[in-house]
């Protein structure tokens, strides 16, 4: 798995994959939002849903140890043997979203994580156990579960959805 340097270098492969990822996109109609393609496991809808939902959970963990709260890593109910279901909640919670509403709020939740890298101190984001939704037997720091549902998924899913356009969008 790649590793960063800096904060600045964390947040320019957040934004550079993410544009690549989101710009796929483009030619997508709502009217084909939710179309199912053999070979295809995602619409491009719970694609996007997907990001939404991991993204969100992550700035949600961060939001609720800060405040003292309980997190629940994965989600509160979940398991990490159990994320079928997770992803089911992700694409019900955006089921009701056109696909340019999923894309602008996507936009945001990236705005988001990228000023949450900015503001994190840089032990906080590159030394392990430095927050307690982080901390797991595999002692990951928290740059490193911001790069698994972020960088990690726009490269993957950018190529699934080129699938999915390729099969879908044939003229």
């Amino acid at each position: 798995m790649k590793s960063y340097e800096s904060k600045a270098a964390l947040n320019e492969a957040i934004k550079t994959n993410y544009k690549k990822y989101i710009d796929e996109f483009t030619n997508i109609p709502n009217s084909l939002s939710n179309k199912r393609i053999q070979n295809v496991a995602r619409t491009p809808s719970e694609n996007i849903s997907y990001q939404l939902g991991w993204i969100t959970a992550l700035l949600n963990w961060e939001k609720d140890e800060i405040a003292g709260q309980d997190v629940f890593v994965p989600a509160k109910g979940y398991t990490w043997n159990n994320l079928g279901g997770l992803y089911q909640s992700f694409y019900d919670d955006y089921a009701d979203l056109s696909l340019e509403e999923q894309i602008n709020l996507l936009n945001r939740r990236v705005i988001e994580l990228c000023e949450l890298v900015s503001s994190l101190p840089d032990d906080i984001l590159f030394e392990p156990n430095k927050r307690k939704w982080a901390t797991t037997p595999a002692q990951w720091p928290v740059w490193k579960w911001i790069h698994i549902n972020s960088v990690a998924p726009f490269k993957t899913f950018r190529t699934k959805i080129r699938k999915w356009k390729k099969l879908a969008l044939i003229k």
